[in-house]
């Protein structure tokens, strides 16, 4: 940033007349996921601020989207994209291969024989589905491959083509569901998406099948999901939950033995949030010096993101 200019701290995380004072006098904004709401009248008239570049993959919970419409605005989803996908990896490896299970049953001083030989405890020959084929469900797909699962994508805005480069087959999503053993969740939570497995879709599950959600909790009908599990039917990870997150410490998920919970944290730790701030900046540098920003949203992706 200095490289390219001048820069000023604001560490508030509400609209206030300081804020607006550095924004009269600003040409570029870098926002994270702590900053205010910004609404298009905190920039004043005449606007001075021409760039707003996001540490983060995510914009319709930082601003309205006329600012989008009006600014240039950059986000930086590509850090995340590769240890979300890994997160999903470690939780489908964890489920198949039934590390709790074991780690509990080995606590408690059971003793397995070489005849308690259980079948489905590899990924190779499994279908996977993956719903959702941006950047964390193709950063998935290129790390699951390898392990010799068949892969099925849904995704409206994948083409057959595009799917077949990470090896994968496109689907509806209803046939993903029923004929996958694993099912990942990297969508974007929209309109279109809230709520997609409810009660009806998830009995489209088979038997046994695992269900793994790295991508928002709205995508899944809680009361629903928690149906089938209490059945033992299903088993799911979950990085993310909808209505309560985090989950409060009495909630029915943290007490059931066939789901895996983390705290939102996919993502992954200091080192992916200084990428995020290294892409940002980088953008800010590329827009004073006149270079092709590569990270700008459109009103047009705005609208399919979470």
């Amino acid at each position: 940033l200095e490289e390219v200019g001048e820069w000023e701290h604001y560490d508030g995380r509400e609209d206030s007349a300081e804020l607006r004072e550095h924004l009269s006098r600003s040409d570029a904004l870098m926002t994270t996921w702590h900053s205010p709401f910004l609404r298009m009248e905190m920039f004043g008239n005449p606007r001075r601020v021409r760039l707003i570049a996001h540490c983060g993959g995510e914009l319709k919970a930082r601003m309205e989207p006329e600012v989008v419409e009006r600014l240039t605005v950059a986000n930086a989803p590509g850090p995340m994209a590769a240890p979300v996908a890994e997160m999903a990896l470690a939780m489908v490896l964890t489920l198949v291969r039934r590390l709790p299970e074991y780690d509990r049953a080995m606590r408690a001083g059971r003793i397995r024989t070489n005849e308690e030989v259980s079948r489905g405890e590899t990924v190779r020959g499994r279908r996977v589905g993956i719903v959702g084929f941006g950047r964390i469900g193709r950063a998935f797909a290129r790390m699951v491959a390898p392990l010799g699962a068949e892969l099925y994508v849904s995704d409206p805005y994948c083409s057959d083509e595009t799917a077949a480069e990470y090896g994968a087959k496109k689907a509806e999503t209803e046939e993903l569901l029923r004929t996958s053993s694993v099912v990942v969740l990297a969508a974007g939570l929209t309109d279109e998406t809230r709520g997609m497995l409810d009660a009806r879709t998830l009995a489209l599950m088979p038997d046994g099948a695992y269900l793994v959600n790295v991508g928002r909790g709205g995508l899944v009908e809680m009361e629903a999901l928690l149906a089938e599990l209490r059945t033992g039917r299903l088993s799911a990870a979950l990085d993310v939950t909808d209505p309560f997150e985090p989950l409060p410490p009495e909630h029915e998920l943290r007490r059931l033995p066939n789901v895996l919970l983390t705290p939102h944290v996919a993502a992954g730790g200091v080192e992916m949030r200084h990428a995020l701030g290294e892409t940002a900046a980088a953008e800010v540098a590329r827009f004073f010096r006149g270079e092709r920003l590569e990270n700008v949203v459109t009103p047009e992706m705005l609208a399919r993101m979470t």
